[in-house]
């Protein structure tokens, strides 16, 4: 049966494609970046996909998954983050398959991230719960348990302290304020406290960019729970769509 499937992920300043080989996590082709255009609007985001698909020259028989920087229900963007304020209630998926030509999985960016993590990653063969969290211009979280992703998890957004958390806790928070990786720590631990309080996990997973500098702050928290860098940094989002495409879960 073949694995091989086009994965597409999209952001608030760049948008990455690449096929993949959903048995074994490996992108098979070099990574096409484009940036996202100005203003991020929905017809614009998806030109760029276009190009994308057309650069990678897949058949019609290749699946192909995209991941979003929102909440998906009913291939509906309900949210929006980074990108213009037009995608939220917007018939996203519906419209990415007119204008591909053919039907697509379309997902949370965060979701196919965390996926992908559990599927070839850092949370690999971890039983019960892995919580993803990507810490970035705010928190992104995924839920993983026993391998089933449950999707639209916004864990990123819980109150602590009566306000949304994630604007104290995120990598964009701790540049703002100016802040010690040891006064960030203090934050992140209150964050992940409550995560693990409100959710018992087996393993947290941290991702975004700052996770390839996670020797400066996760050694400094402290939980029941183990907390991991994620390992496939920039390429989680691209395979977790492609895999998620091959009907990797149902």
């Amino acid at each position: 049966m073949a694995t091989l499937a086009v994965g597409v992920d999209i952001g608030g300043t760049g948008i990455k494609g690449a096929i993949v080989d959903t048995a074994s996590g490996e992108l098979t082709t070099d990574r096409i970046k484009k940036a996202t255009p100005e203003g991020g609007k929905p017809h614009d985001i998806v030109a760029v996909v276009v190009e994308i698909m057309d650069e990678l020259g897949v058949g019609a028989d290749v699946p192909v998954g995209v991941c979003f920087p929102a909440i998906v229900r009913d291939g509906r963007t309900m949210s929006a983050a980074n990108v213009s304020k037009k995608w939220i209630g917007f018939e996203a998926e519906a419209l990415f398959e007119k204008e591909l030509g053919r039907q697509i999985h379309f997902v949370n960016d965060a979701d196919a991230a965390g996926f992908a993590e559990q599927q070839f990653g850092a949370a690999k063969g971890v039983d019960g719960l892995v919580i993803m969290t990507t810490l970035g211009t705010g928190i992104g979280t995924a839920l993983i348990n026993d391998g089933v992703l449950i999707v639209n998890a916004e864990l990123g957004h819980i109150e602590i302290d009566g306000v949304d958390y994630e604007t104290k806790a995120s990598y964009a928070a701790k540049e703002r304020d100016d802040l010690s990786w040891k006064h960030w720590a203090k934050r992140l631990q209150k964050y992940y406290s409550h995560l693990e309080a409100y959710l018992s996990p087996e393993l947290f997973v941290v991702g975004g960019g700052i996770s390839k500098h996670h020797e400066e702050f996760l050694p400094l928290l402290d939980l029941q729970a183990k907390i991991i860098p994620a390992t496939l940094r920039n390429n989680a989002g691209i395979i977790g769509a492609a895999a998620l495409a091959t009907g990797s879960q149902k």
